[in-house]
């Protein structure tokens, strides 16, 4: 377990619009909290590992110019106005060093912001640093950062989950108040299980994707990891936003996610897919879904029984898109443009680029890139990618024809506990199945968030909810009822 640190405040396991509260009363200033929240960093962060680096210089200034918003001079402040905030280091900040975990990326300093940093930046929020992740985003567990292994903060033997391990970690364990993520098959939702936190991936092109480092682009999306689901309204209502720098973003048909925070879920119709409660879920996690589904049943919700079959489908479906994916959009990586090269020696283009990607990728991401090629291959393609494809479109329908009878489903977000560190890496299918729960979700492009919903051997358990396209509000009101009958999001690690 991690030790105990002399300094502690009580600042440090406040959700942000509590925070806020503080900033607006003039208790404490967004200057002192940064510096706070900074040296809590300095202090935890070496067992933890869930932050690559710290923007102290930029942060105290951002930090300084909140305080001064807040006191009235300049923009109207917003929620998150002098919140410290972790982002994923998949997200390029200009002038920050942006590695994606990966070696190939050593060095690499963009020119530019994210779309989503530029509204956090825009709205006042300072960033402290950036979270350590599974390199390129490509795991569960991120034990595949080049930067080594981010642990539990609940349990240091144990992974955090992944790929966003270091943000959901850096938010469980106080070092942030809010973090953002990017989810390709569970990546938000699945650390923030297992981490304790709430994350969220909201529906496919409501948050811009413009300068998140690309995975799998139909299926990679960004969002918050937060100590509770008001604050994940309140940060998707800062980076939430139509952009034309992202073909795929969309313009949402509502402004406010919070609309339907505090309304009660009597009269709601869920669902409760029976394929989600797999043969391999273990019995804690089983007993604290149980529990959570009869608490919303007592809240006055009909909650009933269904079927989605092509759920066994789904990991193969996203096990042939995300690498294929992957494998286009990591070719860009030839050791010449930009980050690491491997170039001593060499003399033609095609030697640098093959000694720099066998040398600077990890064993991960090389293996998704030669399953992806592989399904892209003459030959192949039919047989694998564009079935993948067509299996997808039914998923999508199988969903579609759910919410006609249900306003949203609920179901666990991991079949597991955070597993212990090393005990899956042998095993690549078995470390793939971790995200069972998770992967229908991308694979339709819809909203789903996880708060957590009890303990299990000591470690956190989490509820996924699941809503239709353009169904974030609706996810948010039953997630955020939840929450309001129980503590389990108040519960932290005791470090």
């Amino acid at each position: 377990m991690v030790n105990r640190v002399s300094r502690s405040s009580e600042n440090h396991y406040l959700p942000a619009h509590e925070i806020r509260k503080k900033l607006d009363s003039r208790e404490i200033s967004s200057s002192e909290l940064t510096n706070d929240t900074i040296s809590r960093i300095s202090a935890i962060d070496g067992e933890i590992n869930a932050v690559l680096k710290t923007t102290a210089e930029t942060a105290l200034e951002s930090a300084s110019a909140a305080d001064r918003r807040l006191r009235g001079s300049g923009p109207e402040p917003g929620p998150l106005t002098g919140i410290p905030i972790l982002v994923k280091d998949n997200m390029s900040t200009a002038g920050i060093e942006t590695t994606a975990a990966s070696r190939i990326l050593s060095g690499y300093v963009p020119p530019f912001d994210a779309e989503v940093v530029s509204r956090l930046n825009e709205a006042g929020a300072v960033i402290v640093g950036k979270g350590n992740l599974d390199e390129f985003a490509m795991g569960s567990s991120n034990e595949h950062s080049a930067f080594g292994p981010v642990k539990n903060p609940w349990d240091t033997n144990r992974v955090p989950g992944g790929s966003s391990g270091g943000p959901a970690a850096a938010v469980a364990a106080g070092e942030c108040a809010v973090a953002l993520g990017s989810d390709t098959g569970g990546s938000i939702r699945q650390p923030a299980a297992l981490c304790g936190v709430v994350g969220m991936k909201p529906t496919y092109g409501l948050v811009s994707r413009y300068g998140l480092i690309a995975f799998a682009s139909s299926l990679d999306q960004i969002g918050p990891i937060t100590r509770d689901v008001r604050d994940c309204a309140d940060v998707l209502n800062v980076i939430a936003s139509h952009d034309s720098k992202d073909s795929t973003s969309v313009k949402a048909p509502f402004k406010d996610f919070g609309a339907k925070l505090g309304e009660s879920v009597d009269g709601m119709r869920l669902g409760v897919p029976k394929e989600y409660l797999v043969d391999g879920i273990e019995p804690g996690v089983r007993t604290a879904f149980e529990e959570a589904v009869e608490e919303l049943r007592s809240q006055g919700a009909t909650i009933e029984e269904t079927s989605l079959p092509l759920t066994n489908q789904a990991l193969a479906v996203y096990y042939i898109i995300a690498p294929s994916e992957a494998s286009a959009n990591l070719s860009r990586y030839d050791g010449m443009k930009y980050g690491a090269s491997v170039a001593d020696g060499l003399t033609t283009a095609a030697e640098v680029s093959q000694h720099t990607r066998g040398e600077m990728f990890g064993d991960e991401v090389k293996r998704r890139i030669l399953i992806g090629t592989y399904a892209l291959s003459a030959g192949y393609y039919d047989a694998y990618y564009k079935k993948a494809q067509q299996v997808r479109t039914l998923i999508r329908q199988e969903f579609i024809e759910a919410f006609g009878r249900f306003d949203a489903l609920i179901t666990p977000t991991s079949p597991s506990v955070a597993f212990e560190i090393g005990a899956k890496m042998d095993d690549p299918l078995q470390m793939y199945l971790a995200d069972i729960c998770t992967i229908p979700v991308n694979i339709a492009g819809l909203p789903a968030i996880s708060v957590p919903c009890g303990m299990s051997e000591g470690l956190p358990v989490g509820l996924q909810v699941i809503g239709p396209q353009f169904g974030d509000r609706t996810v948010l009101q039953v997630a955020h009822a939840y929450e309001q009958v129980t503590n389990w999001h108040r519960s932290h690690p005791p470090l």
